[in-house]
C-alpha cells in the first residue's frame, strides 16, 4: 500500500515539471494587491471628480461668449 501511495505522489506534476504551473505560482508570489487597490481608488476618485463638475455644469447656465466664465469654468487646475 505504501508503495502505490509514493507512486501516486511521483505522478504529480510539480513547478518545476510544468512550465504553466511554475507561471503561475510565479505570478502569485509576485502579485502585490495594496498597488492595485491604490490604482483603482486613484481612477475612482477621478471618475467622481468628472461626475461632479459634469453635474455642476448641467446645472449652471452660462454665457459662452463671456471670456471671464469660461476661466471659471477651468478651474484652478486648468490655468
Amino acid at each position: 500500500c505504501s508503495s502505490l501511495v509514493s507512486l501516486y505522489f511521483f505522478f504529480i506534476p510539480t513547478a518545476s515539471t510544468n512550465p504553466k504551473a511554475a507561471l503561475k505560482s510565479k505570478i502569485v508570489a509576485e502579485f502585490r494587491p495594496q498597488s492595485l487597490i491604490d490604482e483603482l481608488l486613484l481612477y475612482k476618485r477621478s471618475e467622481d471628480q468628472i461626475e461632479l463638475k459634469e453635474k455642476q455644469l448641467s446645472t449652471m447656465r452660462v454665457d459662452v461668449c463671456s471670456t471671464e466664465t469660461l476661466k471659471c469654468l477651468k478651474g484652478k487646475d486648468n490655468v
